[in-house]
């Protein structure tokens, strides 16, 4: 099983934090949860950091059996819709950049 995390790294515009959050859930969870061969979408907002920590007002993790089923996902319709409003809501809502980390998760039970 694999993960991949969009993090949101900078800041909302002033003012903005609950807009913001509500065109993510709005406008971009149905499209995330659209994307092919998903098994999990979670979708995190920051609340609190360490002092000096950088700063993440979104994380999205959507986690995928394998390689090839991601792979599918990113050249989805749904991934092309959501990249479009994704442009839409950063430069009404968002100061900063976003990048992709790609996982394998590693469960251990207590």
């Amino acid at each position: 099983m694999i993960t991949r995390f969009a993090l949101f790294e900078g800041s909302v515009k002033p003012g903005k934090t609950e807009a913001f959050r509500a065109a993510v859930k709005e406008r971009l969870v149905p499209l995330w949860r659209q994307f092919p061969g998903n098994s999990d979408v979670r979708v995190m907002f920051g609340e609190e950091r360490d002092e000096g920590a950088p700063e993440f007002p979104l994380i999205l993790a959507i986690t995928y059996p394998d390689r090839d089923a991601m792979t599918g996902a990113l050249e989805s319709d749904a991934r092309n819709r959501s990249r479009e409003v994704t442009g839409d809501i950063v430069s009404e809502y968002f100061d900063g950049r976003i990048h992709h980390h790609v996982t394998e998760a590693n469960a251990y039970a207590n």
